[in-house]
């Protein structure tokens, strides 16, 4: 099983919540606790709260899984990591895509000044209105743009 090797190749012991949890993750990109706790809990009914936290964490610590948390918003969870990828959110419904690094190199944009920081990480978040927020709502313009 995959999440099994990646549990082992972290160095994490396996079991039963963390694979479920992993597996949650990896089944629903960008979900939050409460929506992770629910597929996790499809494979494994018993899972409590506090496990999936637990898993959570530890998983996030090994970098099994990324931890997002856009503005506003709870924290949502991805396992694409390993490349220095960026998100979509949209205002109205919150819905979350990934989008890939405009220049492709860590860290993907260069800034300005770095006060003598050793920068590793770019993180960009791109907010508008999804597709199907569109079509529903049309959205006013802002600072001149559609």
């Amino acid at each position: 099983m995959v999440s099994d090797e990646a549990l082992r190749g972290a160095g994490l012991r396996v079991t039963q919540p963390r694979v479920a949890v992993l597996d949650a993750v990896a089944a629903h990109p960008h979900a939050d606790t409460d929506s992770i706790i629910v597929a996790a809990r499809e494979h494994l009914p018993a899972l409590s709260h506090q496990a999936v936290y637990d898993s959570l964490r530890t998983l996030t610590k090994s970098g099994l899984i990324r931890r997002i948390k856009p503005s506003g918003s709870v924290a949502r969870y991805e396992t694409r990591i390993g490349d220095n990828h960026h998100h979509v959110v949209c205002r109205s419904c919150g819905a979350i895509a990934d989008v890939d690094c405009a220049h492709g190199a860590a860290p993907c944009l260069t800034p300005s000044n770095h006060h003598g920081f050793v920068v590793d990480e770019a993180e960009v978040i791109y907010w508008g209105t999804c597709p199907a927020c569109t079509s529903t709502h049309p959205q006013p313009e802002r600072n001149g743009h559609v």
